[in-house]
């Protein structure tokens, strides 16, 4: 199965919605750390969250969604961009709980004061940080809360993943604009489709493509599908952004670091990728030398 967000529209309707499959994507991902596999299940639910989230934006630019919290787990999150790059990290301390389920309930139930942090930031633009209470079993179940305050947009979100797939499905019903309100609408449409969403089950979400999956709903709907548009892993480290990095510590951080490690090494967390600093060139962004 193939990593790609479907992008549906309900005929006549001010309904649009959205299916993601992660398959290849995800386990290319969960492949870089030795995650215990509650731990696959949340990352592979955040990466398919974000994918949704991302393609109701409008801009060139990232959404990320991060958890921070006390207790075992530290933090998680994952991102999507413009282009349907995807990344995703997360660091806790060994848990038993987390290598005996395999669900990600079992982890947000661990969790002391979390937050869940939406972040829009446009590639020009000013940057928009959301915060989300963790105060539901589900992640879904948070995201959707947050669309109901804060965006007032009537959203059912349902996510689903395993170690070898994840799965999202968003369906929101838009604000109608002054022509569309004159319209004669059809009021049972969103109740009946909300209760359609209900019956989806986690492994169709996962299992099945993704005009398999709105078809098994909606298939007495007149259901409008634009092009799928691919998903892939992308990272956005550079040898540049490390140096970046490298100057931010200062030329005496530097020279101390490279008491202890010359050529200075370092790597990506998302990717593994490795970056070497030879003393010439970490010297020489300062416009240094060797003395």
């Amino acid at each position: 199965m193939s990593d790609l967000r479907q992008r549906f529209f309900i005929e006549d309707s001010p309904v649009r919605g959205e299916v993601v499959h992660l398959e290849h994507t995800l386990t290319t991902i969960l492949a870089q750390r030795d995650y215990a596999p509650a731990i696959k299940v949340l990352l592979g639910e955040m990466l398919s969250a974000t994918a949704l989230l991302a393609s109701t934006l409008k801009i060139k630019g990232r959404i990320s969604l991060q958890i921070q919290a006390s207790g075992t787990l530290k933090w998680a999150m994952a991102e999507c961009n413009h282009l349907g790059e995807v990344r995703a990290l997360a660091e806790y301390e060994p848990d038993a709980r987390f290598n005996q389920a395999d669900d990600s309930s079992t982890v947000l139930k661990s969790l002391v004061k979390p937050v869940l942090f939406i972040n829009i930031e446009p590639e020009v633009g000013q940057r928009y940080q959301g915060v989300v209470p963790l105060e539901h079993d589900t992640l879904a179940e948070c995201l959707m809360q947050y669309y109901d305050l804060s965006a007032q947009i009537a959203t059912r979100i349902i996510l689903a993943s395993n170690e070898q797939r994840s799965g999202g499905l968003l369906i929101q019903l838009l604000p109608r604009n002054s022509e569309e309100e004159q319209q004669r609408v059809d009021e049972d449409l969103w109740p009946r489709l909300t209760m359609l969403t209900s019956t989806l089950k986690a492994e169709e979400l996962t299992d099945l493509s993704a005009t398999d999956i709105l078809y098994r709903l909606y298939n007495e709907e007149e259901v409008r599908l634009p092009e799928a548009e691919q998903l892939k892993f992308g990272c956005t480290c550079s040898k540049e952004r490390c140096a970046t990095a490298l100057e931010q510590i200062g030329v005496a951080g530097v020279r101390e670091t490279l008491e202890h490690q010359n050529p200075i090494e370092i790597s990506c967390q998302f990717c593994n990728t490795s970056y070497t600093f030879s003393a010439e060139e970490a010297l020489g962004l300062f416009g240094q030398h060797l003395s």
